[in-house]
């Protein structure tokens, strides 16, 4: 990989050369690649996954299949840089690799050889195909595929005179869920489960009906059926949580239901011995956040209970992924800003033997829970690592060994940058004493060893995490460490409502977001600083993005603290919101008791629009213009509230972005650029 020149390099007169490490700069961006998709062979000797790195010149994020051995040899590209190839995943017996190829005209499905590295397209496809899955015996291959239908005219209209240039046609919607954040106005059509021979042929549709069937595929052990999850019932745009399990045979495309509860059951994968499906989900009881649990349903036995296994774990679990010898599970969850795997076993369901740490990495902005992991037969596991010094790497480990990081991909940029120190933090809340996790990232060159009273303090950013079920961690963040080389001592915490502190925790703001308790906790630690001689009481700034873009509205209209703030994508009033997000039937029902219409002073006391009056900071609104989940009509409200008042405030608005502005490495820039400038203006 070509990078852009990233350092000054210092001849001396004895021939030697030198690089000079310096704070990391915003064209950085470019220079930072990550690991993704891990998929480890069979016989746990080599892994397959995607390289990440971005283009500076079409500005995007660019992934590519590499291959290295699990000792962490052969590091080497598995095809030409040309091909954008994605999703690879090993046939059973190891000897094939399939993996979709996107282009201009649309996609296409290969599957290689690995002893020979022959490849063969097994299909073109017009649309881009989704969670690819082997038969057993690999004759099969099984994917998702969007299936166009659309609608019939509305009106007809005259035909447009030979060669007229006429106005765009209208857009006519009725149905619930017509947009989405990050694809903008959605295609009609539903997600289907087709099926091809692997050694190529023509993809067969096996499911029907106006329902959308997505996620992950899991076969039967004999290969006959296929598992997976699905809201087919009436009403189904507006269930936002609540999805069943079906089994679509293969031959004559009957569907059966396995699961039938209120919730959404979803992630389904067949133990070897074709007896069990695990999967993940819960009861929903209505709550604005539940965790997902992992139970197990006899497929031989439609009479017997589901069993639920780690129940006293008390944490939301990502992923499921059976072991080859079928006696227990591999399990992803997050802990305390860490993001682990851990083996149950069927025999002791609530022990959790840990396998793995510091999954994650792949959320370059922020140090967001995130990353995946693969196993092999004979329990290897490939995984994303990551730690608060770098993204998302390969890593290998086995329950009986301690693991191993077998690519480097940023060396040759960090060994010429100097990075912030990250230390993690707990401190008690002012609010009801209790404990709050966190993280402080200092400049680079902080010594905080020997510092002493008279020690120069350094000017503070509180950065705020969004969701707000969610949680930052020990984790890289590219962004973090920008404002740390900038000179602010950064402070990112999980205050009351975040993940992987347990079902307390997070219940701590149902129906209670923003509350006084999270401001406190964030606030609490602010002070923390101050009490350590570290952060300068006069140089507090705040910001954060979503869910913190929320907090830092609602936190400037009850303290004058911050000398400024940038509120980034927020929600500034409840009950507008719901009447232009993508996520409406969720947050409608799942975050309020009832419609804004029903009790619009509830909406009115937990959105920020209602402190606006009180506001004195200096604030910046920054928002992508094509965000369709806290669409930028939010920023407008609370931008022109402060005009109104004469309150020092900046619009930023992102040509092109969605709620994701990091999408693209230079909108990354362009984020950092303007909360540093703001903040600078106002030092």
């Amino acid at each position: 990989m070509i990078r852009p020149l990233l350092a000054l390099t210092i001849f001396l007169a004895s021939g030697q050369v030198l690089t000079a490490a310096s704070p990391l700069e915003l064209i950085d961006a470019f220079a930072i690649e990550f690991a993704s998709n891990p998929q480890i062979s069979p016989d746990g000797k080599r892994v397959v996954y995607t390289r990440n790195s971005m283009d500076i010149i079409a500005d995007r994020v660019r992934g590519r299949l590499w291959t290295i051995d699990a000792d962490g040899s052969n590091h080497r590209p598995l095809l030409d840089d040309s091909v954008r190839a994605s999703g690879a995943r090993w046939s059973r017996d190891g000897q094939r690799l399939a993996y979709s190829v996107s282009g201009d005209s649309g996609s296409e499905l290969i599957v290689r050889w690995a002893s020979t590295g022959q490849t063969a397209r097994i299909a073109q496809l017009d649309r881009s195909p989704g969670n690819l899955a082997w038969s057993p015996d690999g004759s099969w291959l099984a994917f998702t595929m969007l299936v166009p239908s659309p609608r019939k005219p509305f009106v007809t209209l005259p035909a447009a005179p030979k060669g007229a240039d006429w106005a765009k046609p209208a857009r006519v919607i009725d149905r619930a869920r017509y947009r989405s954040d990050g694809q903008g106005y959605l295609e009609r059509g539903f997600s289907h489960v087709f099926v091809i021979p692997a050694d190529g042929g023509r993809p067969r549709q096996i499911t029907s009906g106006n329902y959308n069937h997505s996620g992950q595929l899991a076969w039967t052990a004999d290969g006959n059926r296929i598992v997976f999850s699905a809201t087919r019932r009436k009403g189904w745009e507006l269930e936002t949580r609540r999805s069943d399990l079906f089994a679509v045979t293969v031959e004559n495309r009957a569907i059966a239901q396995l699961t039938n509860r209120e919730g959404p059951d979803h992630g389904p994968t067949v133990s070897p011995d074709g007896k069990w499906v695990a999967y993940l989900g819960y009861r929903d009881i209505g709550k604005s956040y539940q965790d997902d649990e992992l139970t197990l349903f006899r497929l031989d036995d439609k009479q017997a209970a589901p069993r639920r296994l780690a129940g006293s774990l008390d944490r939301n679990l990502w992923s499921c992924t059976w072991a080859a010898d079928g006696t227990g599970l591999f399990v992803q969850y997050d802990d305390q800003g860490v993001t682990r795997v851990g083996f149950v076993s069927l025999k002791d369901p609530e022990r959790i033997v840990p396998v793995a740490s510091n999954i994650g990495g792949t959320t370059i902005g922020r140090p967001y829970a995130s990353g995946s992991f693969s196993v092999s037969k004979n329990g290897t596991l490939a995984y994303t690592q990551t730690r608060p010094e770098y993204p998302a790497d390969v890593a290998i480990a086995r329950r009986d060994k301690p693991a191993r990081r077998i690519t480097r991909l940023n060396d040759d940029l960090f060994s010429q940058r100097q990075l912030g120190h990250t230390e993690s933090i707990r401190y008690k809340s002012s609010f009801d004493g209790r404990e709050i996790h966190g993280w402080v990232v200092t400049p680079p060159g902080f010594d905080a060893k020997n510092r002493t009273k008279t020690s120069s303090r350094h000017p503070v950013m509180l950065e705020i995490h969004g969701g707000p079920f969610a949680n930052y961690g020990e984790r890289f963040s590219f962004e973090v460490q920008l404002y740390a080389a900038a000179g602010y001592i950064v402070l990112y915490t999980n205050p009351r409502g975040s993940t992987g502190y347990g079902k307390k925790f997070a219940d701590l703001i149902d129906h209670n977001y923003p509350s006084e308790g999270d401001f406190q906790d964030m606030m609490s630690g602010l002070d923390t600083l101050i009490e350590r001689g570290w952060a300068d009481p006069q140089q507090q700034y705040i910001t954060g993005g979503s869910g913190g873009g929320i907090l830092t509205a609602w936190v400037v209209g009850k303290t004058g603290r911050f000398r400024a703030a940038v509120a980034q994508k927020p929600v500034i009033n409840w009950h507008s919101f719901i009447g232009v997000t993508d996520a409406y039937p969720g947050i409608a029902r799942y975050w309020f008791h009832h419609l804004p219409w029903e009790e619009p002073e509830r909406y009115l006391a937990r959105s920020p629009i209602s402190l606006v009056g009180k506001v004195t900071t200096p604030t910046m609104l920054l928002t992508g213009e094509d965000d369709h989940r806290t669409p930028i009509s939010e920023s407008e409200q609370f931008y022109q509230a402060l005009k109104l008042r004469g309150i020092d405030t900046m619009m930023v608005r992102i040509p092109g972005a969605g709620h994701r502005i990091v999408a693209r490495p230079s909108r990354l820039m362009v984020k950092v650029a303007h909360v540093l400038k703001w903040f600078e203006v106002h030092r």
